[in-house]
């Protein structure tokens, strides 16, 4: 089951395309971004990532932190990176599955298992405020994210 708005975000660590390790713990204090898609290089995948990589400098502004999360080895999503020009969006690789199935986003077909497209806005207490899914077109995503943001980062 898909995690609800108001629960606490599970903490996780996973390697990144770059080749480093990331937190979400380590980024309490920043809203985060977390969005899960099945599989890099796809085209709904690829419109997604470069719409979050185009509106990358207003999450940043706003200080939120973007992380897309598949399955996909890190080899992989540094290829997709290069490929797409995403210089600015952290891809996280999860080849078991284990962070997509503490959000409840595991999708197991009968040769992969992948995530399920959904995003989670997170605030600075590591909390999930929105939950965006069943979205179409994929890019969507992003621009309704931002919306999110922008009223998390907004007083009052």
């Amino acid at each position: 089951m898909v995690l609800k708005e108001g629960v606490p975000a599970p903490d996780f660590e996973a390697e990144t395309h770059r080749g480093d390790k990331i937190r979400l713990s380590g980024l309490k204090g920043r809203i985060v971004v977390l969005y899960f898609y099945p599989r890099a290089m796809t085209p709904g995948c690829t419109r997604e990532a470069r719409r979050f990589e185009e509106l990358y400098e207003e999450f940043e502004r706003l200080g939120a932190v973007i992380i897309g999360v598949s399955t996909d080895s890190v080899e992989r999503l540094r290829r997709f990176a290069e490929k797409e020009g995403l210089n600015h969006v952290i891809l996280a690789s999860d080849p078991q599955g284990e962070i997509a199935a503490k959000y409840g986003v595991l999708r197991k077909g009968k040769k992969r298992v992948s995530a399920e497209r959904v995003t989670f806005v997170i605030d600075e207490e590591g909390v999930i405020r929105k939950v965006l899914r069943n979205i179409r077109p994929a890019e969507k995503h992003a621009d309704l994210a931002l919306e999110a943001v922008k009223a998390l980062a907004s007083p009052g």
